[in-house]
């Protein structure tokens, strides 16, 4: 899967394309950085907006919590 377009990718199938390729291909966020070639602060910048951050402990994208 070519990540390089995150930017234009569906939003609804962003984090699920990021999640699989974290778990089949790459061993955590600077590997996926690395194997596709990808820019860190517009990656999570991009995922921010979408409700996303990575997180470490699970090796995923997650939707950032809810708080008022």
């Amino acid at each position: 899967m070519n990540l390089s377009h995150f930017e234009t990718l569906d939003p609804q199938l962003l984090p699920g394309l990021l999640n699989t390729a974290l778990r089949n291909d790459c061993e955590d966020l600077h590997d996926l950085l690395r194997t596709h070639d990808l820019d860190e602060e517009k990656l999570t910048r991009r995922m921010e907006e979408l409700g996303y951050r990575y997180c470490r402990d699970t090796h995923q994208f997650r939707p950032i919590p809810y708080s008022e």
